[in-house]
């Protein structure tokens, strides 16, 4: 249709024009002897070419060129417009029938090869959106495809109007500067009322000056928003061929709105769950792990108080020293609670230094000094030991939480091994203990909140420290790892931090 109009209005009347004057030059050449019969075959040529590639007009202009070069040059009297012989004049309405008809035939062909290619473009941009709704998952991207498809179907500018957070409908799709407020508020007073009516009573309305069309986008009985389509004025009447098409994109896209609905609901209904699950599993675990050592801490301070003096001097130390544990367990209970806010609310800021593993151990063990017992301790860090830099204090919160699981779910008298090497950039630290190991199933889950190994329900805790643990290391750029011990006995966690630690909290890094 472009090309047709971009070129003159004349050019296929001169072109075949032309073309019987050039058949009428070949055939009045005097060796080809052409006779009127073959001439009047060869003259329908003109004809049927103008009737396929220009229409009903060219052809009858090939035509009635044809007749009167035929008339002129090959019907008795030759050089001349008499006609002798009347029986001519029927071929002569023959040349007109022929030129009308097949021009009919040409131009109905050509519509429907110009119908079939719509329809098979039509169809496939129908199927490139009804398959690409799988991968829609928000609003932004179903209202970007669908514009593009309806736009590449009709050509007319696409409007969604779609309910907010507040429940009022929201434009999208659209510059806000495309038409005046006073129209845009009239324009939305409209499209509330259809977005109001009833899912049964969805259909098609035409508004204004006929070339705006509305459709209710409605899906299971509920209405979710309207779709505007607004097309140019002076082709107002193509609507009615496009506008099942149009509905039928529109309930595509209500289909999309109503299953990214649902997903959202059920996301939201996921993490309440979750919400629920882990307030539960907090409250369980703090709820023990406070009530252990404030019972002894109670029990001590009561038996001092009450009955101090029939205590001895060991007696006495006992009941301090246990009053002492039950304060250290609450404070490192109250720490990993803390850290785990400080580490998942995203506005932790890495305090970096250099330090040493070795004083990082040591300061981990200090704090695990009397929760050791009769365990034994063997360090291997190297000479000298491999330098970190990082955050001093939670590096130290990580291996206190570290060694701690391996003094808790290992029996007194066994050996605990921290071992640290540096190499190709990292820094490696492995805690091995000789207790009672970690199912290869479990090995990964344990550095979940609040996860507990079923072979260590009989052992108290959080289950925060580990994923306390692992928080920590990814936040210097590393790793954290769960492993059989040597043997198969007992269990290891092996950290592996880059020596020049990478600050992954996107707050960028403090250096003390």
């Amino acid at each position: 249709m472009a090309e047709a109009a971009a070129q003159p209005g004349w050019l296929p009347y001169a072109a075949v024009v032309a073309g019987t004057a050039a058949l009428t030059a070949l055939m009045r050449v005097p060796e080809l002897g052409m006779d009127p019969v073959n001439a009047a075959l060869i003259y329908l040529f003109p004809i049927l070419i103008g009737a396929v590639y220009g229409g009903r007009g060219p052809a009858v202009a090939a035509a009635g060129a044809g007749i009167l070069a035929f008339d002129f040059f090959f019907v008795p009297p030759v050089l001349s417009f008499t006609v002798a012989d009347l029986r001519y004049l029927v071929s002569f309405a023959v040349y007109l029938a022929v030129a009308l008809l097949t021009s009919e035939l040409a131009g109905r062909l050509k519509r429907q090869v110009r119908q079939a290619v719509t329809q098979q473009r039509q169809t496939a941009i129908l199927y490139d959106i009804s398959r690409s709704m799988s991968d829609v998952a928000d609003v932004e991207s179903l209202v970007r495809t669908f514009r593009a498809g309806i736009g590449s179907l009709t050509g007319e500018e696409t409007v969604f109007y779609l309910p907010g957070k507040d429940g009022r409908l929201v434009r999208y799709g659209a510059d806000p500067a495309a038409a005046p407020d006073v129209e845009e508020e009239r324009m939305r007073r409209i499209v509330e009322s259809v977005a109001r009516q009833e899912a049964g009573d969805a259909g098609s309305i035409r508004i204004l000056d006929g070339a705006t069309l509305l459709l209710p986008l409605t899906a299971e009985e509920e209405s979710l928003g309207v779709l505007l389509l607004r097309g140019d004025p002076q082709q107002a009447g193509a609507w009615p061929a496009d506008r099942t098409r149009c509905e039928a994109m529109a309930g595509l896209a209500a289909g999309a709105l109503a299953r990214i609905r649902r997903g959202e609901e059920a996301r939201l209904a996921q993490v309440t769950a979750e919400s629920e699950r882990l307030r539960a599993a907090l409250l369980d675990s703090v709820s023990h792990e406070l009530r252990t050592p404030l019972a002894e801490m109670i029990g001590s301070s009561s038996a001092l108080l009450e009955s101090g003096a029939l205590f001895g001097e060991e007696e006495r130390r006992e009941l301090l020293v246990s009053i002492r544990g039950g304060a250290l367990r609450m404070n490192r209970l109250v720490a990993n609670l803390l850290g785990m806010v400080r580490l998942e609310s995203g506005l932790l800021r890495l305090r970096r230094d250099w330090v040493g593993t070795d004083e990082l151990v040591g300061a981990a063990l200090r704090q695990l000094k009397e929760a050791r017992g009769e365990r034994a301790v063997e360090l291997r860090l190297g000479d000298p030991a491999p330098l970190l830099r990082g955050d001093p204090v939670l590096l130290e919160q990580m291996l206190v939480n570290l060694i701690g699981n391996a003094v808790k779910y290992s029996p007194d008298g066994s050996r605990i091994v921290i071992a640290a090497e540096e190499r190709e950039g990292f820094v490696r630290i492995a805690v091995r203990d000789e207790g009672i190991g970690i199912p290869e199933a479990d090995r990964e889950r344990i550095f979940q909140k609040f996860y507990r190994s079923g072979n260590a329900a009989s052992v108290t805790g959080t289950g925060l420290g580990l994923s306390i643990a692992k928080a920590v290391a990814e936040l210097h750029g590393g790793s954290i790892a769960a492993g059989p011990g040597d043997g198969g006995i007992g269990a290891v966690m092996t950290v592996e931090l880059p020596a020049a630690a990478t600050d992954q909290t996107g707050g960028g890094e403090h250096d003390e």
